[in-house]
């Protein structure tokens, strides 16, 4: 049986930072900025931020700094942007920085040995979940998408395998009925960040202890797909509520609905299960009450392609939807 994972240190026991640790940071979306702040205000010192290279973006295509970049920059921090990581003399220029720790959150690019091995202490990840559950790209997604009650943030050390490494502490996040992926994300990035500095303080102190992750329970989050974005009436109101708000905002489950010019895509972004029924997709009033396979859900706010999300109220002002029309 693997050790027991310690959950996270309450604020009497966290430790106090002993002496400033040199850290590399490595992160790139919105999620890992919170704690590249957080590591910076605690008053260790960050030797380089490491982020994905700017990509093009916008109607005019034009490069874009990840928001990690950014925020890093404003920071006056040293940001590196290399293709890969697996040229020598890249892995030679990241041991030059001599760092103590790799603080790594949401970076979008596999670390080879060398990397893993140049730091004095170790490289810890910040994984949004209750490891071994959902291990991999989308675990906030897909913890919403299959109705889990429960996710956590998670520090471990980083080894070759995905997110196999052993478990430093873990915190544990409720997930309320009807919470999108966008709000618990916002969660766990705060708490994220929060824990990472916790646990920096324990590490250099040499109080951050490890435990292996189960072989028991492991679940892998695949990265979201088209194929996982429209919405299958057929299933259970509850399920089709889930995919929503595992969904939501981004990338957004979708249906097609023909207002007249053939069928086109619309965004579902909020949802509600109600008391009703009838066959699979169709649309049961003039309220955007639609019938699944089992129960039926509202349906609270779209987007139609090219079109600001609005509430349903709004929705059906400009375009006026009743039975017998269909989702499909």
């Amino acid at each position: 049986m693997s050790p027991t994972i310690p959950r996270a240190l309450p604020e009497h026991d966290t430790p106090p930072v002993s002496r400033p640790l040199r850290v590399i940071v490595m992160g790139t979306p919105d999620f890992a900025v919170h704690t590249l702040q957080a590591v910076h205000g605690a008053g260790h010192e960050i030797v380089a931020v490491y982020s994905r290279a700017p990509a093009p973006a916008g109607r005019g295509m034009a490069l874009r700094l990840s928001p990690v970049h950014k925020a890093a920059e404003a920071l006056g921090l040293t940001v590196l942007t290399p293709p890969t990581l697996r040229m020598p003399e890249e892995a030679e220029r990241f041991a030059a920085f001599k760092a103590d720790v790799a603080v790594v959150v949401a970076y979008g690019m596999i670390l080879p040995k060398a990397i893993l091995d140049a730091p004095r202490l170790a490289c810890l990840n910040l994984h949004a979940s209750l490891l071994p559950r959902w291990r991999g790209a989308a675990p906030i997604q897909r913890a919403i998408m299959s109705g889990d009650r429960e996710t956590g943030i998670a520090v471990m050390r980083m080894a070759e395998g995905l997110d196999t490494g052993p478990v430093g502490i873990v915190e544990t996040v409720a997930i309320g009925p009807d919470m999108t992926a966008g709000e618990l994300h916002d969660v766990l990035a705060v708490r994220g960040a929060e824990l990472m500095v916790k646990a920096l303080a324990a590490l250099a102190q040499n109080r951050l202890v490890f435990a292996e992750q189960s072989e028991q329970g492991v679940l892998y989050a695949r990265k979201i797909g088209n194929e996982d974005s429209r919405i299958d009436w057929s299933q259970p109101a509850a399920q089709v509520h889930d995919l929503i708000r595992g969904l939501s905002p981004f990338p957004g489950a979708y249906a097609m609905v023909d207002f007249g010019k053939g069928p086109e895509r619309v965004k579902i972004l909020q949802s509600a299960c109600v008391v009703a029924s009838g066959e699979a997709g169709a649309l049961l009033d003039t309220q955007l009450t639609v019938a699944c396979g089992q129960g039926a859900v509202r349906l609270l706010t779209l987007q139609r392609a090219g079109s600001k999300p609005l509430s349903a109220a709004d929705f059906l002002r400009g375009m006026p939807l009743a039975p017998p029309q269909r989702f499909m």
